[in-house]
């Protein structure tokens, strides 16, 4: 088990909690911008042994990024204190993900469904929700939400281009 100190923005310490199995990694940190950038640096860091193709670990951590800043973000509004789990379970096919929190639910307790973003349109009139959903739903597969009692529950997996090379 691994844990990286650091502030977030309220000035209050923050860390990130990463233990790994040999098949799993288990990242746990609190709601806040410079968490979800240490956490991502953890993950990535914790999936290095894996190999990745450098186009899908651009993938994964895009992803990622979308999907843990859009829980702060909408989640936990306001800078509300709040802590996310994230599980990653990798077989030579993919990274299965979970992401699970105790923020406010989803709008309807269902995932947006959002459009495409119009290119002809100049960029200050671009929405600012909606595009992140969008590279969301085309950049994975089995894309599920759940919200279990208080609780936030985001799955989805991540095909690789590229299989694994050692696991």
């Amino acid at each position: 088990m691994r844990s990286d100190p650091d502030a977030d923005p309220r000035g209050e310490p923050s860390h990130v909690i990463r233990e790994s199995w040999r098949n799993e990694l288990r990242i746990l940190f609190p709601s806040g911008a410079l968490a979800v950038r240490d956490a991502l640096a953890s993950t990535m860091d914790g999936l290095r042994h894996l190999r990745l193709d450098p186009e899908d670990r651009s993938t994964i951590e895009l992803v990622l990024a979308e999907v843990l800043n859009n829980i702060v973000e909408h989640g936990y509004p306001d800078n509300a204190p709040g802590m996310i789990e994230l599980y990653i379970t990798h077989d030579p096919g993919g990274l299965s993900c979970v992401a699970l929190d105790s923020g406010r639910a989803m709008p309807g307790k269902r995932l947006p469904i959002p459009h495409p973003p119009d290119p002809d349109q100049p960029p200050p009139s671009l929405s600012e929700g909606g595009f992140g959903w969008f590279l969301i739903r085309e950049l994975s597969s089995d894309l599920s939400y759940q919200r279990v009692g208080n609780r936030n529950r985001l799955s989805f997996r991540l095909d690789l281009t590229h299989r694994i090379q050692s696991c």
